[in-house]
């Protein structure tokens, strides 16, 4: 059967495209990789080189070197004369100042168009309006998100997806699907669990008991005995495309075995390879290996990697509830409670890593439903930064439908997300990878009471030499105070909160002065609270490494950071001022923009 591609029109490419280049246009000013010029009268040009071609747009700049763009100001004139806006061959013409090579030039364009179908498919089919979505339960929210990471440019690649797979998996498709379970045999995989929890009561936990019997009825008509293997959730994709064909000799000794589909259905996330189990709601999340290509990464999941993921999140998730300011804050983490990962085959037998090693693993995480009161709103945090079809943002609407000020809820906001992150910081040099799709918002009656942050066993780090146990010690991984102070910095400052800043700013619900200010309080306050910190962390420091994200994308599409060496592998553009400065904050009018 053909899968049609029904919402790829002109209309929807139109809307995708100017979308996309507004987007480009400001992130790449934003990293300083091109330069946009004044014009005089108003606006903004900018000039390809070697080339009669120019853009023409309005934008506001806001702290952090913020660009708004003004979407339906933007033209592309060649000799004067308008021409279509084209994302593709914007990068083609950029090319020489984005420093991508001639070899993976073409990958790039490949995310880039993947991006603008993602982008087109969101459009055809339309969405819940701001206001609605404030209403809406957890699911519905994470199947309306459309802008994918706020930073990256090219950022819904899913290179290896057809067209059929995007309508059965996509996230913003909300279709329903049943993961594959298959048996690795022991003596070739490695189940690890967290405190607490064994192989059976995982097991028994996940799949119901006519389901364990089927799967051991199986193994026995094979001849196969069912206690010489452990149960791997795979996702449906990764079976058809990767394990049946790529595992094949597995397969076929039986050190793999296909046993059969889950009866519960299952949703992708945001995050494409983690589901959310839509039958059992109570139920863990998996997450699964899944070789699709997507913002520099093939989102396989190593084996290796995940034999401590249990032990580094019983050790984060002990010292986040033992912590009374965290408890304090709401802050909470999702803990990842058991992983597995299939190291049978010859790929892990060959003198150097590849990709291969990552195709077969998977990792159960704690759902937040069963975790919080019937009268509380569950929603992830990349929602602040959605707009609906109208433009109209989930932040401000959320803010309106709360009954408070602005300046309230914003401060509402940081305790929950700022201040715990501050306070990890600079307590235990304990650093997440905190942007939005990684915390869950806990909201009542539209305000922001607590989050969850997720993603801890591949994300988190210990930026200092402390003692941990040894078989975590991974993640300690020292910096400089003022590389440590970028968790902060980029991460959430420039990650998150300059978008969520400049959406409230144009929107006329928060002037970004306003913003800046009740984060430059929250980041106080804390200082007062706990005088005995002896970190040298200065988060008011009047400025900080402009690490940039698109530069690592653009470097190299296929692997963006060694994760074995993260600090080694950023790229910086100078420095940027920080919002929070003391110098900048002393000599600002409380009632002025640095808008320009």
């Amino acid at each position: 059967m053909i899968a049609h591609a029904d919402h790829l029109t002109p209309a929807t490419l139109d809307r995708a495209q100017r979308h996309l280049v507004a987007k480009a246009l400001a992130e790449f000013s934003h990293e300083r990789l091109i330069a946009p010029e004044r014009v005089e009268g108003g606006g903004w040009t900018l000039s390809v080189p070697g080339s009669d071609a120019e853009y023409r747009f309005d934008a506001i700049r806001t702290a952090l070197e913020h660009w708004i763009v003004d979407e339906e100001s933007i033209r592309r004139l060649v000799k004067g004369a308008e021409t279509s806006l084209d994302a593709q061959t914007m990068i083609l013409e950029l090319q020489p100042l984005l420093g991508l090579s001639d070899a993976l030039l073409p990958v790039y364009l490949e995310e880039i168009a993947s991006t603008l179908a993602g982008a087109a498919f969101k459009i055809a089919q339309g969405g819940q309006s701001a206001e609605a979505l404030t209403e809406a339960d957890f699911q519905t929210i994470e199947a309306a998100m459309t802008e994918g990471h706020p930073g990256f440019v090219a950022n819904n690649g899913r290179i290896g997806f057809g067209a059929a797979d995007h309508a059965a998996f996509a996230p913003e498709t909300g279709r329903p699907f049943r993961l594959v379970w298959v048996a690795a045999r022991r003596s070739a995989s490695h189940l690890a669990l967290g405190a607490g929890l064994d192989e059976e009561s995982l097991i028994a936990g996940e799949l119901s008991p006519t389901e364990r019997e089927q799967f051991r009825s199986r193994l026995h008509d094979i001849g196969e005995d069912p206690s010489d293997y452990q149960l791997l959730p795979v996702h449906p994709w990764q079976w058809e495309n990767r394990v049946a064909i790529t595992f094949a000799p597995d397969l076929a000794r039986r050190d793999l075995v296909l046993i059969g589909e889950s009866e519960d259905e299952y949703r992708a996330q945001q995050s494409v390879r983690t589901m959310f189990n839509a039958t059992h709601p109570e139920r863990h999340y998996v997450k699964t290996a899944l070789a699709v290509q997507n913002m520099g990464f093939l989102r396989g999941l190593s084996p290796a990697y995940m034999r401590v993921t249990p032990a580094i999140n019983d050790w984060v998730f002990d010292l986040v509830a033992g912590d009374a300011t965290l408890r304090d804050s709401g802050f909470r983490v999702l803990r990842e409670r058991a992983s597995i990962g299939y190291t049978g085959d010859v790929y892990h037998r060959t003198p150097e890593p590849s990709p291969h090693r990552k195709m077969l693993a998977a990792l159960w995480r704690e759902s937040p439903v069963p975790l919080v009161s019937e009268t509380q709103q569950l929603a992830t945090m990349a929602s602040l930064l959605h707009r609906d079809g109208e433009g109209a943002s989930v932040a401000t609407a959320l803010i309106r439908a709360s009954g408070i000020s602005a300046e309230a809820w914003v401060r509402a906001y940081l305790r929950v997300y700022l201040r715990p992150l501050v306070h990890c910081l600079l307590a235990h040099d304990l650093a997440f990878m905190p942007h939005g799709e990684n915390l869950i918002l806990i909201i009542d009656h539209h305000v922001p009471t607590g989050v969850f942050m997720k993603d801890i066993g591949e994300e988190v780090a210990i930026l200092a030499d402390r003692s941990v146990p040894d078989d975590i010690r991974r993640i300690v991984s020292p910096v400089e105070d003022q590389e440590k102070a970028l968790a902060i910095f980029t991460d959430v400052f420039d990650g998150v909160l300059r978008h969520l800043a400049g959406i409230l700013h144009i929107d006329g619900t928060l002037p970004e002065t306003d913003f800046w200010r009740i984060a430059a309080d929250t980041v106080d306050q804390h200082a007062a609270e706990h005088p005995g910190l002896d970190s040298l962390v200065d988060l008011r420091a009047d400025t900080f490494a402009h690490s940039c994200l698109n530069r690592l994308q653009l470097r190299n599409t296929l692997r963006m950071v060694d994760l074995t060496n993260q600090s080694a592998s950023l790229m910086y553009a100078g420095a940027l001022t920080n919002p929070i400065g003391r110098s900048l904050l002393a000599r600002q009018d409380p009632h002025e923009t640095v808008a320009v």
